[in-house]
């Protein structure tokens, strides 16, 4: 397992509201542009560019989801203390 991922996310308030962005991006909606216009985490000002980070740097329930995609998958909606977020493993 790889000791550090590079990642991007968005971040809302509402699972519905993750649910049908994801559908947006499946369609050809670009994930960075998503990012920018919707998330509320201020790395989406980086088109949701969290950069690399290791285990024990994110809250339990986005690690254990971000640490098993592939390069370039994007996850479905996953719930912590902040909301729901979709990632998106970069490297």
């Amino acid at each position: 397992m790889a000791q550090k991922v590079k990642c991007s996310h968005i971040l809302v308030e509402k699972q519905s509201q993750a649910l049908q962005l994801l559908e947006e991006i499946k369609k050809g909606k670009k994930f960075g542009t998503v990012a920018r216009e919707i998330s509320t985490c201020p790395s989406g000002k980086k088109d949701g560019d969290l950069g690399y980070f290791t285990k024990g740097m994110m809250v339990k329930e986005f690690e254990d989801v971000a640490f098993n995609l592939e390069i370039g998958e994007i996850s479905a909606p996953v719930k912590t203390q902040f909301g729901y977020h979709i990632i998106k493993r970069l490297g």
